[in-house]
């Protein structure tokens, strides 16, 4: 009998197993509000030069103030990061107009010697957010690279935590890393909400970054370990829905909280609430026997099947029966496993460097999309609604091409679609606001169901013995194209198509890498090094 078996004997997807996803669902809604948090805390907001310190306003409107302040672009927007040396006091002549005919509403630009930078910092036009990190230490004009940076930063924080709750988890267990993942989350939010600078708001958003690493890696493993076979696509399902509607929620959270320390803190308190409640999962019955705590395992089992309804057959499993079941797991465990496992073995090194291309293309492509709101032109709450609702067809979509296709061709096909959307909408010109979003929108509902597809075939490719070290491994692929995706957008300043070439280009060369999987529908999953090698020959 193998473990699978035992699984189902104890009740299979009963009581036990939806109060588990249930509970992991609640964390899962807040981290689409942490990683999409940039685009409310980080908003840009329409700015232009303050006027001189020893200037008097005091008989000016405010519109005549920026009139002779500050030189007007082509659009007749003010210059945002220049002004006048002195004040122009000549453009506020009867009729608008300059001595030469030139109209006063500054499509001439005037000579540089003439201007000078904002000596007396910005002033802002608040309308869609009360503040943000970027109006509260003038991140905009020399500065601007740091709201990137901001999130380039926070995203190497999950890099890391991929590293080290990866190994960690498979040496102290699933439940301990997911306890510490939601306490690291709760406080690393908190603090940055009272962040007194921009740099301590990075170091507490690394924090969190970290945090969330943790809570996915080990939610999954949880997930996988506990549910039986057939239940894992409908599994991973429902946690990817409850990402989407977290998206949802994160604008109306924002719509109402204006204030970004308001908005970080509403988004962060909640994970003091997983954080006590976590003690109640269990730890995985697999990893427990694997490490040479049967008798925990048994004990698991037995709370298992107890609240599944199933007491009696819970009473007939022990530590024989279950060391039985797992009797070929156990005899490759003598080995230390280690992330070098995943590239000594050629069967692995393949399933390994196609995950990563799979995983970096994914992650580097969506936040690229996602993480760049303002640049549709339309209410950015709206316009997070919209990408949001996208992945709730795209994701019945998806789940339906697992069970029918397969993950092999599902992986590969939402990647390639993607990247065409993106590379067609480079053609699109930028007045035609709403082909262009559509374009977006369909383009991130692709790559949201390449997400779902990645980590339920991560984790139906990784053998039990270094599951978490090789889902540690693509999560640290996927973090490092989303700390790469912020800083592609700065190309645009040069190149205004450049990044949305890289953009498409690169999802569509790793849907193409995504052939060469094995396909894992229905089958079992591997729990020695040496299963996917068997996979891969058949």
């Amino acid at each position: 009998m193998a473990f699978g078996e035992i699984i189902d004997k104890v009740g299979g997807m009963g009581r036990f197993q939806f109060i588990q996803l249930s509970l992991i669902c609640l964390p899962m809604l807040m981290l689409a509000s942490h990683n999409l948090l940039q685009n409310f805390v980080a908003m840009v907001p329409p700015h232009h030069c303050q006027a001189p310190k020893n200037f008097s306003e005091s008989n000016l409107d405010p519109k005549d103030i920026v009139l002779v302040t500050v030189p007007l672009d082509s659009k007749g927007r003010p210059f945002k990061c220049q002004r006048y040396s002195s004040p122009r006091w000549y453009l506020l002549a009867e009729n608008g107009s300059l001595g030469d005919g030139s109209s006063v509403q500054g499509t001439r630009s005037p000579p540089l010697t003439d201007l000078q930078g904002c000596e007396d910092g910005w002033e802002y036009e608040m309308t869609d957010r009360s503040s943000t990190i970027i109006s509260e230490w003038d991140l905009v004009c020399d500065l601007h690279s740091y709201k990137q940076m901001g999130q380039s930063i926070y995203m190497g924080g999950v890099l890391v935590g991929a590293l080290i709750f990866g190994g960690f988890s498979d040496r102290f267990g699933r439940k301990k890393l997911m306890l510490i993942s939601h306490l690291m989350m709760a406080v690393g939010g908190t603090c940055a909400t009272f962040a007194p600078s921009f740099f301590l708001f990075c170091l507490f958003r690394f924090f969190c970054g970290m945090a969330l690493s943790g809570f996915v890696l080990n939610a999954h493993s949880l997930n996988v370990e506990w549910i039986p076979t057939q239940a894992r696509t409908m599994t991973v399902a429902t946690t990817g829905y409850c990402y989407t509607m977290g998206q949802l929620l994160l604008s109306g959270v924002a719509y109402l909280l204006r204030d970004w320390r308001w908005l970080t803190l509403a988004v962060s308190l909640p994970f003091y609430i997983c954080f006590l409640y976590s003690w109640w999962f269990q730890e995985s019955a697999r990893w427990l026997v694997l490490s040479g705590k049967s008798d925990q395992a048994v004990k698991c089992v037995k709370t298992v099947a107890r609240i599944n309804g199933c007491k009696a057959e819970g009473e007939k499993i022990d530590v024989e029966v279950l060391q039985k079941s797992m009797k070929k797991e156990l005899s490759c465990s003598q080995e230390t496993h280690s992330a070098l496992d995943l590239f000594r073995l050629s069967s692995l090194r393949m399933i390994t460097l196609c995950l990563s291309a799979v995983w970096f293309s994914t992650s580097f492509a969506y936040y690229g999309l996602a993480l760049d709101l303002q640049k549709f032109g339309v209410s950015i709450y709206l316009i997070q609604v919209i990408f949001g609702a996208v992945d709730i067809p795209a994701k019945i979509i998806i789940t339906a091409s697992l069970s029918h296709f397969g993950r092999c061709r599902s992986q590969s096909v939402v990647l390639i679609v993607a990247g065409v959307t993106i590379l067609i909408n480079i053609l699109v010109p930028y007045d035609q606001q709403i082909l262009r979003t559509s374009l977006a929108v369909l383009g991130k509902g692709c790559l949201a169901a390449s997400f779902n597809v990645c980590f339920l075939y991560s984790g139906e490719l990784y053998p039990t013995v270094i599951r978490q070290n090789g889902m540690g491994w693509v999560s640290m692929t996927a973090r490092v194209g989303a700390m790469v995706a912020p800083m592609v957008q700065l190309l645009g300043e040069t190149t205004a198509w450049l990044p949305g070439l890289i953009y498409g280009g690169v999802p569509i060369l790793s849907g193409l890498v995504a052939i060469f999987l094995p396909e894992t529908m229905s089958t079992p999953l591997p729990e020695t090094i040496q299963d996917p090698r068997e996979d891969i020959s058949e």
